[in-house]
Parts: structure tokens; sequence; C-alpha cells
């Protein structure tokens, strides 16, 4: 994917306006990313940069719940046969503004309107929006966009973002794609105007590792899964020959480690994206389960079972090495989560007799225990702020909870009969987590924010569970 990105300079007004500085690819001036302006051969292989200045405005979450955006279908200057869609250019840029639409629609911040409700505008009312037509709807925000075909089958797609009480654009941004990454654009444009409009950081354009579960409740075929955020593009890894469990990307998304039984054991594998190639993570003949990446993706931290006791260990992510143990004591710990700065990890152990939460330094010195609340405290990970720790709180049922990384400040954040296995958006506003059903034992996928009011359920092609959310792609 090609970004080319244009950041308005931004001046004191309630919401920052912005103008439209020019934009150089490599030492020609191209100007306001005109869409009526602007050739296909003007947008090349660079990556184009704006300045970015002026005044960062963040807001809560109340400010905006309320604030209606329409986002409609994204124009094309001639309507032509592209691989991403069998109708052409225009049917997709309808497509591409839906799925910005579902994007920002659940997420509990906005209150979006869709294209299909929309009048469509034409490709040169992208930059000239008709502002009449848009406060007679009472949009307070307004997406615009557009898609075009290059002559080397690659796609051009831009994004608007506009004011519509100022009549003032806030943002825009464009990529150019291959078809087959359409929705990538798409999702650029949802973090785009999400960013600009909230403070918050992007999380739209990410992937999600799961395991696929297919067949009876006493015989499930669990498979290595991955998918775009939205459920979108999904793909399966493994064939289920072997049951796999826990997938965590890595840092860079290029490898996935995950728990597998492919001797009847559980083991720990590191499976290339690119190469399809499979590595065992350590040649112990003691089961290994539970890996997690280190921040800077050059560890991978581990449980291993040995005698009876089990205990938390890291290796190398690169292979080789020995590996070092982390906890000694005579009981059970597993789940360790590394802090965003890789100086910690959260982790549950049962040396107090039940499951419960517990820090230490990344080298295992200084653990202390830091769920009080009571209950179970059980698979911490912890945000990607550094604020808070997501967990599964078990109290009779099993629910997800946040609490501070000191353990205080407990939130219940769902209510289901078995929620599990949290893990957190890449911006850390979002939890995802799995939902298993009483008496069938169905697993899904379900999404809940921080203030635990809006949850929503991820479709997938069949059962789903263990899902591992992660970082925004490069």
């Amino acid at each position: 994917m090609i970004r080319i990105r244009l950041y308005a300079s931004l001046a004191a007004a309630a919401f920052a306006l912005s103008t439209a500085p020019a934009m150089a690819q490599d030492d020609d001036l191209m100007g306001d990313l005109d869409p009526a302006s602007i050739g296909a051969d003007e947008v090349d292989e660079a990556v184009l940069e704006g300045d970015e200045e002026g005044i960062s405005v963040t807001v809560t979450a109340d400010a905006w719940q309320d604030l209606g955006i329409a986002i409609a279908s994204f124009a094309t200057n001639r309507d032509e046969p592209t691989p991403a869609n069998a109708q052409g250019t225009r049917a997709l840029g309808l497509e591409l503004a839906r799925v910005v639409y579902s994007d920002l629609r659940f997420n509990g911040l906005f209150r979006p309107v869709g294209p299909d409700a929309l009048p469509r505008p034409t490709y040169n009312e992208i930059t000239d929006p008709a502002w009449p037509t848009w406060r007679g709807r009472s949009a307070e925000m307004l997406v615009h966009g557009y898609v075009r075909n290059n002559p080397d089958g690659r796609l051009t797609v831009g994004c608007y973002l506009y004011d519509v009480a100022l009549e003032s654009e806030l943002v825009r941004e464009g990529w150019v794609v291959n078809p087959s990454e359409w929705r990538r654009a798409a999702h650029k444009c949802s973090d785009l105007v999400y960013s600009r409009l909230s403070g918050e950081d992007p999380f739209f354009d990410s992937r999600i590792a799961y395991i696929a579960e297919t067949g009876p409740k006493d015989n499930r075929i669990k498979r290595l899964a991955i998918m775009d955020s939205d459920g979108a593009n999904h793909r399966f890894i493994t064939n289920g020959q072997s049951t796999a469990l826990t997938p965590r990307y890595s840092p860079d998304y290029s490898k996935i480690a995950y728990l597998s039984y492919v001797d009847g054991n559980p083991r720990i594998y590191v499976y290339d994206i690119g190469t399809g190639r499979q590595t065992l993570v350590t040649q112990s003949a003691n089961p290994t389960f539970a890996p997690r990446w280190s921040p800077d993706g050059r560890w991978i931290l581990y449980s291993m079972a040995v005698a009876g006791n089990t205990d938390i260990y890291r290796v190398s992510a690169a292979g080789g090495g020995t590996p070092q143990r982390l906890t000694f004591s005579p009981s059970i710990e597993v789940g360790g989560s590394y802090s965003p700065d890789g100086s910690q990890i959260v982790f549950e152990s049962d040396q107090s007799g039940a499951q419960q939460c517990y820090i230490m330094n990344a080298d295992g010195t200084n653990q202390r225990r830091i769920s009080f609340f009571g209950g179970r405290c059980a698979s911490p990970e912890w945000s990607p702020r550094g604020d808070q720790i997501a967990f599964t709180h078990i109290v009779g049922d099993f629910h997800i909870a946040v609490m501070n990384t000191q353990g205080r400040n407990m939130r219940t954040l769902t209510n289901g009969w078995q929620d599990e296995g949290p893990t957190w958006a890449p911006n850390g506003r979002i939890i995802q987590f799995f939902r298993t059903e009483r008496n069938t034992g169905e697993a899904s996928i379900w999404q809940v924010d921080l203030t635990g009011e809006n949850e929503r359920r991820l479709r997938t092609p069949v059962g789903a569970s263990d899902p591992a959310w992660g970082p925004v792609l490069p």
C-alpha cells in the first residue's frame, strides 16, 4: 500500500479548522490532492507527506457520542472495470463507504449515517461539497472519498473529512493500493476520521488471529485462522489435523506463535506468514503453552509444566539459546503478558491457593500479587497504553473485567455466562474476547469498549475462540 497523506494546518476554533498545504512528489508540486485535477500517473511509488502543525484536540467519548457523520459513497472519475469489484469502480465506491460506515458505527463514539441513505456526490464535489445538501440533513461532519483506476491496474483511494457547519476541510489522505487491498484503504479512511475526531490512536487497519472451531461439542476441530479487524478476508492457516490454541501475532505481523498438539502433546510453534514454515519454539519434552511476544519481538514468553509444576519461561524468538526460567514457586504460573515498554510481566498464579493476578519485572524479580477484589483472576492482558490490565474475572460465571496496574479500580465489562480470553485493540480502547454458550459449547468472538456499554459480536464463518488482536498494520 502506497500512502498519500496531507494534514491541513489547524487554526483555532471550536473544531480545528484546516487549510490544505501543497504536496510534493519527489521535486514536483502536486497541489491539493484534487481528484479532478490529479492524473493517475501522478501518484506512483512515493509516500507523500504533508506537515503536521497547529492545535491537537483530544475529547472524551461523551463529547462525541452524538456527533452526526454523513459518510457518502466514494465517487469515481470514470466507471471502469476493476478486479476489486465485478461491477466497476462506481460500485466499489459504494462498498468503500459501507466499510467506513460499519467501522465507525460500532465504536460507541459517533452517530454515522451510511451511504445507502445519502445522495451520491459527483467526482468534482469531493473537494467542493454541496454544503446546503449536508446542512439540510443535520450532518455535523462529512466524509467524502473517491476511487480511481490507475494505468498499472492499482487503485487510488482518497478520503476527506469536513466540518459541515464551518464548511471547512479538517483532514485528507490518500492511498495507492492493489485491488485486493481495497478494504485496507477503507479501514485507513476510518482510522483517519476516528483519530482526527476522537484524539485516539487508530485501530481499524489491523488483523486478528483466532481459533476456528467446527464439529460436535465433544470432538471439536480447532484450526488457526486470521482475518481483518471487521471479520473480512478470513483465511485458515492450519488444516485442523492437530488442535491449535492461543495464537499471538508478532509485533511486525510476520509471524504467529501458537499452541499445537502436533504429536498429541502441547507444543508452541511459530508460523511464518510469508513462507508458511513452522518452527518449534523449544525442544523440551515437557508440555509448553500460553505463548506471548515481547513488545520488541525479541522474546517469546511461555509456560512449561515439569513434574506437575508449571512455571513461566522466556526464550529467544530467533530460535536457539537456553530458555530462561522466570518463576520458581511450587505452584502454577501461566499466562504472562508484557507491559508495552517490556519492563514488566503480568501473569496468573495459584500460589495464594486460587487463581490470582501477579506482576513481576521482565527478569522475574519483584513478584507481587495485585488482585484482591474477590473471585479469581485469570488470563491477564496488559493494555497497549500501559495503564490498565484486562482479565477474566471468575465469580461463578466468567466475565471480562479491567483494573489498573496496581489492581485497583476493577470494573466488570461483560455479563455473559462464560466470557474469557481478553485481547486489546491496538489503541487500548476496545477489548475482544470469546463467549461460550451454555449447553451447546458454541464459541464466538465479541468485543466491548471500556464503558461496557457498546458490545457486539464479530461475525465469523465458523465458531471462534481465542482471539488475538494484532497491532496496526505497517
